[in-house]
């Protein structure tokens, strides 16, 4: 079993968009060609019983699950204590036998899955994608979706052979706002984008922290060379284990966590796959506690056409853990006016004026001050709990297991927006620009492919 845990784990890294990935162990006809009829129980598995599943997954699920016949059967985590914690508690939930299961391979074995949440360490979820649908399972997976472009490559290959249904957990996309936002920019009502400021503060000091976990955890009672998968061993380490998000390479931080929520919003309302160029600067100015990633960064993108440098506009992506509202901000210009996802308003504040248009003759673009739909808001505390866009997304997902349609937030918009993510990782750890090498699907800095 070791070796082939091994094997395959060698088999993902090295895949690559030109490569087919060879079928596991757990591959069978049976999970390719079982349709879910309108009537079957749809049976769920949990990959990794995380405070993200625990605090979110559980309860948008469960305000679902009996109108569109669901069940959790099953919950994998490799850490002793968090599967059997994990099916105490949706055995519970659901008044019905859950298993739990030591590793992904003795779930999917089990023949007993049909669709999959994936809540574990963000350099894990491309893998762990790839797992589930050569197993033959729909699933909903976290974000950030890929943290190198060799697992990003390989996850989306992976995603569309299988033809399974992916939805990445970008919840803005099942977001009325958002859509009211994204139907208005691409009216052509707006005008042409000139710039997006995007920023996420907040102060917590022990964001990301587990202190109170890390004596729990043994190394006995976990497996800790499955944990670290294909990046470079180190030992074991419990802070790592529970605390990855400070720690690169098993997570980008700042970026991965929260930019790649918002960066998703650029791309969707504006079509584009990835930004021109990335820069980036920071540093760990406060919370000097051993981490590796930033406290802060300020990360500059450009974007536009590749065929047309001559037009494009800019984004900005401001994060600090040290001092902030918990009031993430993305507010898009034109010049006409703004679009704030805070305020949820079109307005024309900073626009040009019909006046100072006139004496430029200029055709002015004045915006109108309308309210975008409202009901729901952008949660930026360490647990949303239930909020109405996770439960709205999760609901998404579970419809179209259900239809076969594409969800509101398909791979193709976890592999854009961890392009974006990966460049300004690069830029981060290398100092210099990044860029993207279109034909290759490579991101460049310093004239070098960027790898951990």
């Amino acid at each position: 079993m070791e070796k082939s845990r091994r094997t395959f784990i060698r088999q993902v890294a090295l895949a690559s968009a030109s490569v087919l990935l060879p079928k596991t162990s757990w591959s069978n006809a049976k999970s390719y060609k079982r349709i879910i009829g309108a009537n079957d129980r749809v049976r769920v598995g949990v990959v990794g019983f995380s405070d993200r599943h625990k605090s979110s997954h559980i309860p948008s699920f469960m305000s679902h699950y009996k109108e569109l016949n669901f069940e959790v059967v099953g919950v994998s985590d490799i850490w002793k204590n968090r599967r059997e914690e994990g099916a105490a508690v949706w055995k519970k939930q659901m008044q019905n036998d859950v298993k739990a299961y030591r590793n992904n391979e003795e779930l999917y074995n089990s023949n007993t899955i049909d669709a999959v949440f994936i809540s574990t360490a963000d350099f894990q979820h491309a893998n762990h994608t790839i797992e589930a649908v050569k197993a033959g399972c729909d699933a909903y997976v976290e974000k950030p979706f890929a943290e190198t472009m060799e697992e990003n490559r390989a996850a989306l290959k992976a995603v569309r052979e299988s033809g399974k249904i992916v939805q990445i957990g970008s919840q803005r996309r099942s977001g009325a706002n958002y859509h009211a936002a994204n139907d208005f920019i691409r009216s052509g009502k707006f005008g042409p984008i000139t710039m997006v400021e995007l920023s996420w503060n907040v102060n917590q000091p022990g964001r990301w922290r587990r202190p109170e976990l890390i004596g729990q955890l043994k190394e006995d009672e976990t497996d800790w060379k499955r944990f670290i998968m294909n990046r470079p061993y180190e030992a074991f380490d419990p802070r790592k284990y529970l605390e990855y998000r400070l720690f690169w390479p098993y997570s980008s931080g700042l970026p991965g966590q929260w930019m790649s929520h918002q960066i998703d919003t650029v791309h969707w309302f504006t079509g584009l796959k990835h930004p021109r160029s990335v820069v980036a600067n920071g540093g760990i100015y406060q919370w000097k506690d051993g981490r590796r990633n930033w406290d802060t960064i300020l990360a500059a993108f450009d974007y536009g056409p590749l065929d047309d440098l001559s037009n494009g506009f800019q984004v900005t992506f401001s994060s600090r853990m040290h001092n902030g509202d918990e009031n993430p901000a993305e507010i898009y210009y034109s010049n006409g006016g703004e679009l704030n996802l805070n305020t949820n308003k079109v307005s024309p504040q900073g626009g040009l004026t019909k006046n100072m248009a006139a004496a430029m003759n200029m055709q002015p673009n004045l915006l109108p001050e309308i309210s975008l739909k409202s009901t729901e808001k952008v949660i930026a505390s360490a647990n949303t709990g239930g909020d109405i866009m996770t439960s709205n997304h999760i609901r998404n997902w579970m419809e179209c297991v259900r239809s076969r349609k594409e969800p509101n937030a398909p791979v193709e918009a976890g592999y854009s927006h961890s392009i974006a993510n990966i460049m300004t990782t690069a830029a981060v750890h290398t100092g210099y620009k990044a860029t993207f090498d279109e034909k290759r699907q490579e991101v460049i800095a310093n004239g070098k492919i960027f790898k951990y």
